[in-house]
């Protein structure tokens, strides 16, 4: 994986980023194929720094690997996508229409 600092704690069904003594976080439902992103938190003294999108490309990276499909359930993961329709093809083909991608 591209990033060292992120790790995906199964047992708490989140990808988890430590930075500065906070943690920001990727909720998610996993039930293969399907990869369901339930919610992003980025500590509010951590907004604005890119930190959830570094997130998402490690998410999106990770389901990838593992031939998993993405539900983007949560909002920042569907606007993620539209940004980047370049990353379609690890999304489940419902919410590939849905995103218009």
């Amino acid at each position: 994986m591209a990033d060292p600092d992120i790790r995906d704690n199964a047992d708490a069904k989140r990808y988890e980023l430590p930075v500065e003594g906070e943690i920001a976080v990727v909720t998610y439902n996993l039930s293969p194929p399907n990869l369901m992103i339930t919610e992003t938190l980025v500590p509010v003294k951590l907004e604005g720094r890119g930190i959830a999108s570094r997130l998402a490309k490690y998410v999106i990276e990770d389901a990838r690997a593992r031939g998993l499909l993405i539900l983007p359930v949560c909002p920042f993961f569907s606007a993620y996508f539209q940004k980047h329709p370049e990353h379609a093809d690890v999304v489940h083909p419902t919410y590939r229409q849905i995103l218009g991608l």
